[in-house]
Parts: C-alpha cells; sequence; structure tokens
C-alpha cells in the first residue's frame, strides 16, 4: 500500500505548498498521517505534540520520540535502532522544513477542577494547545489523525449518551472550531480510513510508532465500544456493522452542516429571546448548541440544551440555570447570556 486513500478535498481544498499544524502524539494514526502527507508533499508542516502528564516517564518518552521523529524527517538524526522483532525503522526522505511544537498540560488536575473525565479534560486541554498554537504562528488549519473507526466509535458512544442529530453527526473531515478567540479549522483526511487500513501502511512502510498501554484499559467508554461492544454486536448480528455505522455518521454530517448553514450567527456573546421563540423546537436546540460549543461550554447534553431552552419559556420565572464546567447561563432584557 504505496498511500492511503486520503480524500480528494483535502489535496484540493487544502493545498501542498501552505503551512499547516499536524497533532502528533507519536500514536501508530498520527505517525501514519504524517508519512502519508510528507508522501503527498506536504512539506511546510507544524508538528504538534502535547504532554497530558498522564503517563508519568511514558508521557515524556511520548514527547522525546516524536522530536527525533521530525529530526529524521529534517535528516539530523540516524536511523532509529531496531524494534524487539529486528526490524529497523525506515528512514524517510529528508524534507527539512518540519517544525516541532511542545506543549504540556496537567489533565488530571484538569479534569478535577472542571469536574470533567480524564478524556474530556484531555481533549480540551489538546484543542487548547492546538488553538494557542495556530495564534502564535499565525497558522489556523491543522490535521488530526481521526479514522473511519474513530467515526463509528464516537458515534455509538453520542448515540448511548442520547445525543440528537448534532451529536451523531459526530465528526466531520472538514469543522471548524472557535477555541479561546481563535477560529481552527480542523481537517481530517483519514475519516474514510480504516484502522486496519493504517496498520497495513504502518507494517509496509516499517513506520515506528509509541504504544499506548492504556488503549486496552476497559475503564474509558471509548475502549469498551471499540473491544467488546463491537465486537459482541458483530458476532450476534453475523455482520460488519462498521460500514452501515460510518455511513449513518456521514449522513448526519452533512444534514447538520446544513441545518447550521441556516442558523444565526452563534459568535455573539449573547442570544435573543425572541428570536429564538421565533424558531421551531429543532432548531432552538440546534441554535443553542451551535452558541454554548461557540461560547466554549463543554460537554454540552440534551439536558443542558433544554436548562436553557427553558430560559426562553413565557411561562418560567427561572432565569438563571447551571450548566457543565460551573458555568451559567442568565435571562436578562430579553437576552441569554453566560456567566
Amino acid at each position: 500500500m504505496e498511500r492511503l486513500s486520503t480524500d480528494s478535498r483535502v489535496t484540493r481544498d487544502f493545498p501542498a505548498n501552505a503551512r499547516y499544524l499536524i497533532g502528533v502524539s507519536g500514536g501508530r494514526d498520527s505517525v501514519a498521517l504524517l508519512h502519508s502527507l510528507i508522501s503527498l508533499g506536504y512539506e511546510r508542516l507544524i508538528v504538534c505534540h502535547l504532554n497530558h502528564r498522564l503517563r508519568a516517564r511514558s508521557s515524556d518518552a511520548d514527547a522525546r520520540f516524536v522530536k527525533r521523529l521530525v529530526e529524521r524527517y529534517n535528516g539530523q538524526a540516524p536511523r532509529l535502532p531496531a524494534t524487539r522483532t529486528g526490524k529497523r525503522g525506515a528512514r524517510p526522505t529528508a524534507v527539512g522544513r518540519l517544525e516541532f511544537e511542545l506543549g504540556s498540560a496537567n489533565v488530571r488536575a484538569l479534569g478535577k477542577k472542571q469536574k470533567m473525565s480524564i478524556e474530556t479534560a484531555a481533549r480540551e486541554a489538546r484543542y487548547a494547545f492546538f488553538a494557542k498554537t495556530a495564534r502564535r504562528r499565525n497558522c489556523r488549519t491543522i490535521f488530526v489523525a481521526h479514522h473511519a473507526d474513530d467515526l463509528v466509535e464516537t458515534f455509538l458512544i453520542n448515540l448511548f449518551r442520547g445525543a440528537g442529530g448534532a451529536g451523531l453527526a459526530a465528526m466531520r473531515e472538514i469543522s471548524a472550531r472557535r477555541i479561546d478567540g481563535v477560529d481552527l479549522t480542523i481537517v481530517r483526511p483519514f475519516l474514510c480510513v480504516w484502522r486496519k487500513e493504517i496498520d497495513d501502511y504502518v507494517g509496509e512502510h516499517r513506520l515506528r510508532f509509541r504504544e499506548d498501554s492504556t488503549n486496552k484499559n476497559l475503564t474509558p467508554l471509548r475502549n469498551r465500544i471499540r473491544l467488546r461492544i463491537i465486537p459482541y454486536l458483530e458476532k450476534m448480528l453475523g455482520r460488519n456493522i462498521r460500514q452501515n455505522i460510518w455511513r449513518t455518521a456521514m449522513i448526519a454530517a452533512d444534514e447538520q452542516k446544513w441545518i447550521e448553514s441556516e442558523l444565526r450567527d452563534s459568535t455573539h456573546a449573547d442570544f435573543s429571546v425572541v428570536k429564538l421563540r421565533a424558531l421551531p423546537i429543532a432548531l432552538q436546540r440546534r441554535a443553542l448548541l451551535k452558541w454554548l460549543r461557540a461560547q466554549n461550554v463543554s460537554d454540552v447534553g440534551f439536558d443542558a440544551i433544554e436548562r436553557v431552552r427553558s430560559l426562553a419559556d413565557r411561562d418560567t420565572r427561572i432565569a438563571k440555570v447551571n450548566l457543565p464546567g460551573n458555568r451559567h447561563a442568565r435571562r436578562r432584557a430579553g437576552k441569554i447570556f453566560l456567566e
């Protein structure tokens, strides 16, 4: 497998001669993405790695690995030593233009402070780091290595949590997210690529990567979905369900994109009660979801949206409701705003 079948929209909409950020954890998927983009001629990449400080020395080793990987691509370091199987990591063609950005965050402390799960806190810390780097580097587009299996798992997680259409849309090949005042474009070239294809690509090119031992831990919901629930469903149904779920998620994403294009600008700090009341209930929920996300409210679910929506009820006397992360929504003078 010479190349992975990345979406043609990526090469069309994001020309290879421009500068981009790329998130590289050191794991199999992001290492394959970096190698694949370079093989397509993307050389002006800024490799971004966040040390989550969750696995002590292993987290530090991940950071060192990614730094050495960048140096190898730039032709500054020798071939990596042999693996336990005796195979040496292939040395890629030197490109000489890669740059490296390293960040660090105490994700466990952040999760405790914000009352988030470790997974959510890690994601929030990662994107905050990406946004900070994007502002400093004046580069607002980042490639990330989410693939087709990730999309399926995220769809199921959101389904089990009772998400609506917006949640079931899960990930998109190209999406925008406003973080700390930075409009970040997130590009997922591997969203149509399956994990098995990435495994084959890594094996063929003998790419070295860091194995995260926590991927086998069944405590996180995503790992239980991947390692237990999907295999069980496929066994019981006697078919590969991944492709059908992936297709459903892609359809939901296209529908969500159209709905959002019909909604008002969500970047304002407040939301008009009169305009909210004028929308059908379905669009009220979509509009509030878009607005809350634009205001950096994390873990926005059905209950949170309904609490905010209740502020527009003509008969309610409630003027303040609680939101995740110790935040609040308040109604005053015909406006809903956050505190």
